[in-house]
């Protein structure tokens, strides 16, 4: 339901669920199951653990399955809110404090890489991979952009997801070490699917029997898009701020 939404509505209703309403639920689980009602979630942590892992890969070899370029970001968005719904229920401070710095890393790229398809689509009103390519030589300005945000999406060290990813990581290993493989795997999923995604769209032949004019950023676009840029990079390398706000908010 949340994919079918997301890829029928316009862009800007795309960044708002993928960058608020996604986080509506995930505040919920935060702030009424894990700390009120723990002892009843005990009961239920292996059934909730099966779910995520399910639903963490059928959302990524649905991403790997698609070729509308929506399609897939929304898609990775369930893969990454599934990642973060595990780090939460590992039950302690440093997998919780990921799950929260993940969820905030989400809301970013993900709209940037919803931006990004939308400025495709509105110049070329279409979203599917076949009428893309070669947009290296002919929009290097996007492209170079589009390139910094998949980093971004499968946690390239440096990125916002990256920081989230691996307090995640940690809290899963001191909870239980077996379900490492699990979660490395779908990381690996994510991996293939943004590069694959990226190079499509920006590698390749220029597809001119379908597009024959194309345009780089405009002033407007170039600057709320380097918005997402700067705080992609800038929270990468400097995590402080958030992680302040959540051990005050955790602990006070």
């Amino acid at each position: 339901m949340i994919t079918w939404s997301t890829c029928r509505s316009p862009n800007y209703s795309s960044v708002i669920l993928a960058g608020i309403i996604l986080k509506l639920g995930f505040y919920v689980y935060i702030r009424l199951i894990v700390f009120n009602l723990y002892d009843i979630m005990s009961i239920f942590i292996s059934f909730i653990f099966m779910i995520g892992f399910i639903s963490l890969y059928l959302s990524s070899f649905s991403a790997l399955a698609q070729v509308d370029m929506k399609k897939i970001i929304a898609y990775s968005s369930i893969s990454h809110m599934n990642f973060s719904l595990i780090g939460l229920f590992c039950m302690n401070i440093i997998s919780i404090i990921g799950s929260f710095f993940m969820m905030f890393a989400h809301a970013i790229v993900s709209s940037a890489l919803f931006s990004s398809i939308g400025i495709l689509y509105d110049r070329y009103k279409t979203r599917l991979l076949f009428y893309y390519g070669g947009l290296v030589f002919l929009m290097p300005l996007f492209s170079s952009f589009f390139f910094i945000f998949i980093l971004g999406n499968f946690g390239l060290p440096g990125t916002i997801n990256f920081v989230g990813e691996f307090f995640i990581f940690l809290g899963i290993f001191f909870f239980n070490n077996f379900m490492i493989f699990f979660s490395l795997f779908g990381l690996f999923l994510t991996l293939v699917y943004s590069l694959f995604i990226y190079s499509r769209i920006v590698n390749g032949l220029i597809r001119v029997f379908f597009i024959r004019f194309y345009s780089d950023y405009c002033r407007r676009e170039y600057i709320y898009m380097f918005v997402f840029l700067f705080f992609i990079i800038y929270l990468g390398f400097f995590p402080n701020i958030l992680f302040d706000y959540s051990f005050s908010s955790f602990y006070f």
